[in-house]
C-alpha cells in the first residue's frame, strides 16, 4: 500500500498541478511534505517497535495512513492537501519502520532470510507498478481526489490480516526510552533543509535567506547529532555506525535513492507536458520500469546474491541505474518510447530491483534482533531523506534551468526538456558517485558464501521456482 500511494502520485501529479494550481517547485512539496514527515519519524517509530512490540506500532501506522489518505482525497487546497500528505507521512513511517525488523526476527536463519526479503521487494515492485496503472486509470476516469481514496479498503483489509496473522511481539518495555526531542531534532532539521533548497529557486543559493535557513537546518542536524551521543536512550544510537557494512549500505542507498527518485517526478512532467501523455498512458509509460525491478527481486536477486554476493550484485545495480539515467539525459525532445526511452526504463528497472534488494540484505546483515526494528527505521530514513533532499536539489536546478532557457527566447517544450534532462544527468553523476562508495565502504563476502550448494542458494533457488 505505502509503494502504491507513492507511484500512484506521480503519474497523478500533472493533474494536481493543473487542478490545485502549483508551481513546478511548490509541487514537489505534495512528495515531500510526505517524504519528510516519513523520514523524520522513522527512526522513532522504529524505535518504537523494538520497545511496544512491532505489531502493534504496525497496525497503529496502518490506522494514521488510512485516515490521512481519507483526509487528502477530500482536499481542495494547496494547504489542506500538504498538510494531509504529511500526516499521511507520518502513519507510512510509523507502519513501515518495522516491518524489515519483523522480518529479521520471524526469518533469523540467512537463508530463510534472503527469501523473505525477495519476496517483500517482490510485493513492493508489484505495489508500483499497481500504482501506476491505477494511477492512470483513476485519474483519467475519475479525478486525482480517487487516487487517495483507493487506500481506505487496502488498508482495512490489510488491518484485518494483520491483526490475525502477524505474530505477537511483547518489546522491551517503554522502560528502555524513546528519544522523542530526538526525533522532533531531526524532523525539523529535515523539513528546513528540504525547504531551504526548493525555496533557493527563488531567493538564489548565494541570498541571505536561503544561507540563514541553511545554517539554521545544520545547526538543528548537529544538535540532533549532539543528543544522540549523550541521551541515555538515543533515537540513533550511534554505535550502530562502527558496522561498516551497514553505515557503507545506508550512505550508498541515499545516494542512490536521491540520484534516481527526481526521475520519476520529473519524468511524469515531462511526459505530460513535452511528450502529451495522457495520465493512463504516463502509467504505462512506467511499467516496464517496475516490472523489471518486481521480476528481478523476486526471481533472480536472491540467486544472483548468493552466487556472486551482495558487493558484486549491488555494483552491478547501480550501474545499470546510472546507465538509463544517463539515456534519459541524453534522449530527444520529441522522444519516440521504443526507440528512445523502453531501454533506459528496464534498465532503471533492473538496476533498482537488484540494488535495494542486496542494499536491504546487507544493511541487516549485522543486526542484532533487539536493534532490528531501530536498523530498519534507520535504512528506511536513510531512503527517505536521499529521496526527499534529491528531489528538492534536482527539481529545483530543472527549474532554475527552464527559466534560462525561456529568457534565451527557447519554445516551452524545449525549454521544460532542457530543464528535465539537467536533472537527469545530474542524477546519473550521483548514482556514479555510489558506485565509486560501493566499491570502496562494502566488504567482499568471504567465498564460502558462495558455495553452489550452500543452504542460502538452495533457499534461493527453491524461491525462484
Amino acid at each position: 500500500m505505502i509503494v502504491v500511494d507513492a507511484t500512484i502520485v506521480n503519474v497523478a501529479l500533472p493533474s494536481i498541478q493543473r487542478d490545485l494550481g502549483f508551481s513546478q517547485s511548490s509541487l514537489a512539496w505534495v512528495v515531500n511534505a510526505y517524504l519528510i514527515a516519513y523520514a523524520g519519524f522513522m527512526l522513532l517509530a522504529g524505535r518504537l517497535g523494538d520497545l511496544l512490540g512491532r505489531k502493534r506500532v504496525f497496525l497503529l501506522g496502518l490506522a494514521m495512513f488510512s485516515v490521512a489518505s481519507l483526509l487528502c482525497g477530500l482536499s481542495f487546497s494547496q494547504p489542506l492537501l500538504i498538510a494531509a500528505r504529511f500526516v499521511q507521512g507520518v502513519g507510512g513511517a510509523v507502519s513501515s519502520a518495522v516491518i524489515l525488523g519483523m522480518v529479521v526476527t520471524l526469518f533469523p536463519e540467512p537463508a530463510e532470510r534472503a527469501r523473505a526479503m525477495g519476496v517483500f521487494a517482490f510485493v513492493a515492485s508489484a505495489g508500483g507498478a499497481v500504482g501506476l496503472l491505477a494511477g492512470g486509470l483513476i485519474t483519467q476516469a475519475v479525478s486525482w481526489h480517487w487516487i487517495f481514496f483507493v487506500n481506505l479498503p487496502i488498508g482495512a483489509a490489510t488491518m484485518v490480516l494483520g491483526a490475525r496473522l502477524i505474530a505477537f511481539d511483547q518489546g522491551i518495555g517503554l522502560g528502555e526510552g524513546a528519544d522523542v526531542p530526538g526525533a522532533i531534532l531531526v524532523t525539523a532539521a529535515l523539513m528546513l533543509g528540504v525547504y531551504t533548497i526548493v525555496e533557493s529557486g527563488d531567493y538564489g543559493l548565494g541570498s541571505l535567506r536561503t544561507l540563514g535557513f541553511g545554517a539554521l537546518a545544520v545547526a538543528l542536524l548537529v544538535a540532533f547529532l549532539v543528543r544522540q551521543a549523550n541521551a541515555a536512550n538515543p533515537l540513533m544510537p550511534l554505535r550502530l555506525f562502527r558496522s561498516r557494512t551497514l553505515s557503507g549500505a545506508n550512505l550508498i542507498q541515499a545516494w542512490m535513492v536521491a540520484g534516481i527518485f527526481g526521475f520519476f517526478f520529473l519524468g511524469s512532467l515531462d511526459m505530460q507536458r513535452v511528450l502529451l501523455y495522457r495520465p493512463l498512458a504516463i502509467g504505462l509509460a512506467f511499467l516496464p520500469d517496475t516490472v523489471a525491478m518486481a521480476l528481478l527481486s523476486i526471481v533472480l536477486s536472491a540467486r544472483l546474491i548468493t552466487r556472486f554476493g551482495s558487493r558484486t550484485v549491488v555494483l552491478v545495480g547501480l550501474t545499470c541505474i546510472a546507465a538509463g539515467l544517463l539515456l534519459f539525459a541524453r534522449s530527444p525532445v520529441s522522444a519516440d518510447y521504443v526507440r528512445d526511452l523502453l531501454l533506459p526504463m528496464l534498465l532503471l528497472g533492473v538496476g533498482a530491483g537488484l540494488a535495494f534488494t542486496s542494499l536491504s540484505f546487507l544493511a541487516m546483515s549485522d543486526v542484532s534482533p533487539s536493534d532490528s526494528g531501530l536498523a530498519s527505521g534507520l535504512l528506511n530514513t536513510t531512503t527517505q531523506v536521499g529521496a526527499a533532499l534529491g528531489l528538492a536539489f534536482l527539481t529545483t536546478l530543472s527549474s532554475n534551468r527552464t527559466g534560462q532557457l525561456l529568457a534565451e527566447g527557447r519554445s516551452v517544450a524545449i525549454a521544460l526538456s532542457g530543464g528535465y534532462h539537467l536533472a537527469w544527468a545530474i542524477g546519473a553523476g550521483l548514482v556514479l558517485a555510489t558506485i565509486v562508495l560501493a566499491a570502496t565502504l562494502l566488504k567482499s563476502e568471504p567465498a564460502a558464501a558462495h558455495a553452489p550448494e550452500s543452504a542460502l542458494e538452495q533457499a534461493a533457488t527453491e524461491a525462484c521456482a
